[in-house]
C-alpha cells in the first residue's frame, strides 16, 4: 500500500459513469459547478470531481478564462468541482448542462445526439467522483484547474479506454452489475489520472503527488496514514523514510508547508472531525482513534483549529450550520 492507496482508503470515493454523446461541431455544454451535483450523486459527499474523457475527435474545456484543448484519448479531470464550458468549434447553441442534469444523473447513459451542426464529430464519455472534501484536501490543493492526461500513450492506456468503452455500453444496455462496475471504473480513472499527472510533473515540484512520489518521503506519508494513532516521533518517522531528522523536515517543508508533525496533527485532527460529522462514536473514543492519550488535550486541540469543542462541532454539522467548505482551516 503506497501513500496514495492509504489516503484513498480515508475519503470514501463513490463514482459513477453519466454521459454518453456524439457531438456535432459547433456545440458547446455549460456544465455547473460540481457541487450542484451533489443531491444527485451522493447526497452525503462534500465534494465531486467530474471528469470527461474525448474517446473520438477533439474538444475543449475552459475554465474561467483558459482554455484547454482536448484530443482523442485524453482525460480531463476538474478536481476543484470548478463550473466549466467543453465544446468544439465556434459559433451553435450553448447547452445547459445543469438544466437536463436530473435526467443525464438517473443511471441512464444511453447515447446522446448534441449540435446541430455536420462538422467534426466528438465521442464524449463523463464521469463523476463523490468524495469527502476536507479529508481530499490535502491531494487536490496543488492541482490545477483541469487536469490533461492521455490514455493512448501506451498499451495499459489502450486496455482502458477499451475498459472505458465496455462499461458505457453495459451501461447503456441496462446490464445487470453494470453501474456497480461503472462506479468502480470512475475510482481507476480517478487514480490513473494522477499517476498519469505526476508522472509528467517537471522534477523538483512541491506539491503532495510530488512528496508522495519521492520514495522516502512517500515511506513516511504512508506510514503516517496507515498509523495515525501511533506514538510517533521525529526520529521514528526518520528511520521510516531513511533520512535524518533534518532531511525529512526539509522536504516535508518543501512538498507540504509544514513538518512531518505539524502534518500529522492536522491529519489526526481532520479524520476526528471526518469522526464527529459522521458517526456516533463518543467524543473519548474519537479522541483516542486519532492518538490523543487524554480528551482534555484532544479538545483543546479541535477547539484551536476548528474554532469549536468537538461536541459543538457534531452538533452544528448536524444542523447544517458548519458545513465542510465553511469549517475555518484554522483557528
Amino acid at each position: 500500500m503506497d501513500a496514495l492507496s492509504e489516503l484513498l482508503r480515508t475519503v470514501r470515493l463513490s463514482g459513477a459513469m453519466f454521459f454518453n454523446a456524439r457531438c456535432s461541431a459547433p456545440w458547446c455544454v455549460r456544465s455547473p459547478p460540481a457541487h450542484r451535483l451533489g443531491h444527485y450523486v451522493a447526497p452525503n459527499a462534500s465534494h465531486v470531481i467530474e471528469f470527461h474523457f474525448i474517446a473520438q475527435g477533439r474538444g475543449y474545456v475552459r475554465v474561467g478564462g483558459e482554455t484547454t484543448p482536448l484530443v482523442a484519448g485524453d482525460i480531463a479531470m476538474l478536481p476543484h468541482g470548478d463550473a466549466h464550458y467543453m465544446g468544439n468549434g465556434l459559433g451553435g447553441e450553448t447547452i445547459d448542462g445543469e438544466s437536463s442534469m436530473a435526467a443525464l444523473l438517473s443511471g441512464d447513459v444511453k447515447l446522446s445526439h448534441i449540435g446541430s451542426g455536420d462538422g467534426e464529430e466528438t465521442r464524449l464519455i463523463c464521469g463523476y467522483l463523490a468524495c469527502e472534501g476536507r479529508l481530499i484536501q490535502p491531494l487536490i490543493a496543488g492541482l490545477p484547474r483541469v487536469v490533461r492526461v492521455n490514455v493512448r500513450q501506451d498499451p495499459y492506456g489502450r486496455v482502458l479506454e477499451e475498459m472505458i468503452r465496455h462499461a458505457v455500453g453495459q451501461l447503456a444496455e441496462g446490464r445487470p452489475g453494470s453501474q456497480t462496475v461503472g462506479a468502480r471504473l470512475a475510482e481507476v480513472l480517478f487514480v490513473e489520472s494522477l499517476r498519469r499527472y505526476l508522472l509528467q510533473l517537471p522534477p523538483g515540484n512541491a506539491g503532495w503527488l510530488a512528496g508522495a512520489a519521492d520514495p522516502a518521503i512517500g515511506r513516511a506519508l504512508t506510514a503516517l496514514h496507515r498509523r495515525p494513532a501511533h506514538p510517533w516521533t521525529l526520529d521514528a518517522l526518520a528511520r521510516e523514510a531513511g533520512l535524518s531528522r533534518s532531511s525529512l523536515a526539509e522536504r516535508f517543508a518543501r512538498h507540504f508547508g509544514q513538518g512531518p508533525m505539524g502534518y500529522l496533527a492536522d491529519w489526526r485532527l481532520e479524520l476526528a472531525a471526518d469522526a464527529l460529522r459522521t458517526t456516533s462514536r463518543s467524543v473519548l473514543q474519537i479522541a483516542a482513534e486519532v492518538g490523543y492519550d487524554s480528551e482534555a488535550a484532544f479538545n483543546r486541540a479541535f477547539k484551536r483549529r476548528f474554532a469549536l469543542p468537538p461536541a459543538r462541532y457534531r452538533r452544528s454539522s448536524r444542523e447544517g450550520v458548519v458545513s465542510v467548505s465553511e469549517a475555518p482551516a484554522d483557528a
